[in-house]
């Protein structure tokens, strides 16, 4: 289906996953992994603007991939939970195989 590497926690179940929003939330995940931050930040580091930041950050909150702490300037966190789920069932497709 994509020929590029996209993180696994970047496909959305609630919305069509295409190309350039794959390879923004692709970059806020590896950026997050390292630890929490703010938007701003994030958007200073990966070289986007704050509204694509800001939008993929609520993108991954509804898919309960990130969480929200805090008061304004809010800190984003990976939750440990999300897509993962699709590795799994892949894993044990291959398993069942």
């Amino acid at each position: 289906m994509f020929r590029e590497k996209y993180h696994p926690k970047a496909f959305l179940s609630l919305r069509r996953n295409v190309r350039p929003g794959l390879l923004v939330r692709t970059r806020i995940i590896l950026f997050l992994e390292r630890g929490v931050s703010n938007a701003k930040t994030v958007s200073q580091e990966i070289g986007l603007s704050y509204t694509s930041v800001l939008r993929h950050l609520h993108l991954l909150e509804t898919e309960n991939i990130l969480v929200r702490k805090g008061k304004k300037p809010y800190l984003w966190e990976l939750t440990g939970a999300g897509q993962q789920r699709l590795t799994n069932i892949h894993v044990k497709m291959l398993v069942r195989q």
